[in-house]
């Protein structure tokens, strides 16, 4: 896993709790990295989950949530940093639909060992259904994304999450569609 999404958790963990907390949780966590991330570097799936299991000890909020609330922090911290890939872009259909062409193609010419989810995409006119998998149980992270991008673009759009295959949180079927 890159290690731009480890800086940023704990950059969230930062802003929402304290310093204090992230130090907790790199020593409840047992880390093999001891925290040190570098937003270059790449380090095991295994230390985000420790990370968010010792922040839902600390916090009390289910691991699930609080995943899923950092997804939609980092889509805010990806529009920040990566503006260019939302230039001309009309809406989350529209992003989401390339999700796989332009963002996922451009993160594999720049990190050639990155492990991104894969998604298939299907539009209708007023839905969008993603098809998600992945190596790593993310799902979660992938929902609150899809969430953050559709706020992003603010529109009124029902997120629907819906379990596929027998890999808990590594495949998920994400239904949005246009509200009325």
């Amino acid at each position: 896993m890159k290690g731009m999404i480890f800086t940023e958790f704990m950059e969230m963990v930062e802003a929402t709790w304290s310093l204090d907390m992230v130090d907790t949780l790199i020593a409840q966590s047992h880390v093999a990295s001891g925290g040190a991330y570098t937003s270059v570097g790449s380090y095991p799936h295994e230390e985000m989950i420790a990370l968010v299991g010792a922040l839902s000890q600390e916090t009390g909020v289910a691991a699930p949530d609080l995943i899923r609330t950092f997804g939609r922090h980092l889509f805010g911290r990806f529009a920040l940093a990566y503006p260019r890939f939302l230039q001309g872009i009309s809406g989350s259909f529209t992003f989401l639909s390339g999700i796989e062409s332009v963002i996922h193609a451009e993160v594999r010419k720049l990190y050639p060992d990155a492990e991104p989810p894969s998604f298939e995409v299907t539009k209708t006119a007023d839905s969008l259904i993603l098809n998600y998998f992945s190596e790593h149980p993310f799902a979660d992270l992938a929902h609150g994304l899809i969430e953050g991008c559709v706020a992003h673009f603010g529109e009124d759009i029902e997120v629907r999450r819906v379990t596929a295959g027998d890999l808990a949180g590594a495949q998920a079927r994400f239904i949005l569609a246009l509200k009325s």
